[in-house]
């Protein structure tokens, strides 16, 4: 049987601004959004039939047609009906570890994968473009981790502008096991909270979109200087998350009192991550953090930032 295995990266957000509402219910969005060396490995194998099945130890992954894995593949079959015909379905097993839930697109970086992954299967020969097209159809993530490295994200997250990639920073990244925030319920909250200020006319929300391109924290990006671009992080869905999470709020506060260049919960929640200027301070950061917060609770991850989205790790 034909077979590849994937690494998928999460991603962290180094700018989220909500400026607007959308007609179709999101919220028009300005992310920068950065890929980060803390991946999920994904097996896809051919499979003797017209059967898609997911595999996964972790006990808070589905393992139905509710996985945005199981989606990938769906619509796969969908779109090209004569490849899944030809070839047969697919097994997908999914190696967590990327924390569940946790606000760094771990389920979309996984669908992404299956997208890459059948595309290789079936011999579709489908371009990058093609792929993120197919990915926006699942998720506002999706289109994102296809490609990774660093991009500015406008509309609901699926339009994407490349920047150039940021791949020796390294970060520390912490998240409370038993601990989930609803991205629906952050944004619901915010809008209620936060919505008058929202801009109201297509021009004044494209000319936001349009000026983060000439922003500060975009300048920082195109120097790779990492003490600029964590001085100039920036997260509204903090304006809600901490409040009302307060154990989000003292992970976030002991992380800034630990000497890091700067620190932010994010996407939704509940990561927190730290921005330090050398592998061996990121190391040093989370023994502290972890003396401090004796909690077996609390997940502490080193990762750098990379320059790439899904990968092929390896083919039979």
């Amino acid at each position: 049987m034909r077979s590849y295995t994937l690494i998928a990266p999460a991603k962290i957000n180094l700018h989220l601004e909500i400026i607007g509402d959308r007609p179709d219910g999101y919220h028009e969005l300005v992310m920068i959004l950065q890929s980060i060396d803390l991946a999920d490995e994904i097996h896809l194998e051919a499979s003797d039939n017209q059967a898609i099945s997911v595999r996964c130890p972790h006990p808070e992954v589905p393992i139905d047609n509710s996985n945005i894995a199981y989606k990938a593949a769906e619509l796969m079959a969908a779109e090209f009906p004569n490849a899944f015909a030809r070839y047969g379905g697919v097994n997908i097993t999914i190696n967590k570890r990327i924390p569940v839930a946790a606000g760094l697109a771990g389920g979309s970086t996984n669908a992404a994968a299956v997208l890459v992954g059948i595309d290789l299967l079936w011999k579709l020969g489908l371009t990058q473009s093609e792929l993120e097209e197919l990915g926006a159809q699942l998720g506002s993530d999706v289109p994102f981790c296809v490609a990774g490295g660093t991009a500015i994200a406008t509309g609901r997250g699926e339009q994407l502008s490349a920047l150039p990639s940021l791949d020796n920073i390294y970060i520390v990244l912490g998240k409370y096991r038993s601990l989930a925030v609803s991205t629906p319920w952050a944004y619901k909250t915010y809008r209620q909270q936060f919505g008058d200020s929202y801009l109201k006319d297509t021009d004044s929300l494209s000319a936001r979109a349009a000026a983060i391109h000439s922003g500060p924290i975009v300048k920082a990006i195109l120097n790779k200087d990492a003490t600029q671009i964590a001085q100039k992080l920036h997260n509204d869905l903090e304006r809600v998350v901490l409040p009302a999470h307060p154990q989000v709020l003292q992970l976030r506060e002991t992380f800034a009192s630990a000497g890091v260049l700067g620190t932010m919960m994010s996407g939704s929640g509940p990561s927190v991550f730290a921005i330090c200027d050398s592998q061996q301070q990121a190391e040093k950061v989370k023994l502290q953090v972890r003396e401090t917060l004796a909690d077996d609770d609390l997940e502490l991850f080193v990762a750098r930032m990379t320059s790439h989205g899904v990968q092929v790790a390896s083919s039979m």
